[in-house]
């Protein structure tokens, strides 16, 4: 399995991963990041799981599970705004509560930029991240992404507006 590490494996959606995804999508501590507003129920995501299986060249995003080695799912990575003319895709990652900060984040990402450089052939990885999200943040500098810009009253939050920041990254 070429998306494995000692830590974890990232594979494809299956149907087994609703109850899974459902408690995630409807974690509103969450939504602020997902630019989600209301809840899912289970039948949209499970219309979604049977389409999940589409290409990456014709959807132009794609997620994968993250699971323990132990076939435990802790989280999701995404692959969206997949550009193949400009060889460019933005990433996003979320991992459940109780599997946080034990290096799941981390190892999905060098896993998933493994994937993007050697099998999509990207050039380069992009990701915006609130500046309140000091994990985030943490999260991709250590996976060698560059801040490279601020945008400026980004994110409307409950006490107003709040900056993002954009990082990218080369793959070489």
């Amino acid at each position: 399995m070429f998306l494995k590490s000692d830590l974890l494996y990232l594979r494809a959606l299956e149907s087994t991963d609703l109850e899974f995804l459902y408690q995630l999508e409807n974690n509103t501590a969450v939504w602020r990041v997902s630019n989600t507003v209301a809840p899912y129920s289970k039948e949209v995501l499970q219309l979604y799981l049977e389409q999940a299986t589409a290409d990456i060249y014709s959807t132009k995003q794609l997620r994968l599970m993250i699971c323990t080695l132990a076939h435990q799912p802790v989280g999701v990575i995404d692959l969206y705004d997949f550009e193949p003319l400009h060889a460019r895709a933005g990433v996003g990652i979320v991992i459940a509560e109780d599997y946080r900060k034990q290096q799941y984040a981390f190892e999905a990402l060098t896993l998933l930029q493994h994937y993007c450089q050697n099998y999509l052939l990207l050039h380069q990885v992009y990701c915006t991240i609130a500046i309140s999200n000091a994990a985030s943040l943490k999260l991709f500098q250590n996976a060698g992404f560059t801040a490279i810009g601020l945008r400026k009253q980004w994110i409307k939050i409950p006490a107003g507006w709040e900056d993002v920041l954009e990082f990218q990254k080369i793959l070489e």
